[in-house]
């Protein structure tokens, strides 16, 4: 997320108002053309996503494609709002307050007996 924060804003920021007419005539989403999960780079999310389980950080039943893109999803929220590189301590909240605690804690709102 740092890497995308500290290199991607801009370009996002443009292609957003720059495809905000051909986005109206195709259809085509913001997230279509942004999402990592739907841009082809979804293997090397899925290996980060294997080592975080491997080292006990999250429990793969609960990551589903929506889990996997949260921490983007707000990410990219959060630089289409602001039109600025997100603060650290934004994405170690985004990471640590929100998304760890969906997808790490066997007791956590992810798991299908926390929500019944």
């Amino acid at each position: 997320m740092r890497e995308i924060n500290s290199t991607r804003v801009e370009l996002i920021t443009v292609m957003n108002m720059h495809l905000a007419g051909p986005r109206q005539e195709t259809g085509t989403s913001p997230g279509e053309l942004l999402d990592p999960l739907v841009t082809g780079r979804a293997e090397a999310l899925d290996v980060l996503f294997a080592r975080a389980a491997d080292r006990g950080e999250v429990d793969p039943e609960v990551l589903t494609a929506r889990v996997k893109s949260l921490r983007f999803d707000l990410l990219r929220h959060e630089i289409l709002t602001t039109f600025a590189p997100v603060p650290d301590p934004v994405l170690e909240e985004i990471v640590d307050t929100l998304f760890l605690p969906w997808c790490g804690d066997p007791h956590g709102p992810g798991r299908a007996e926390a929500r019944s």
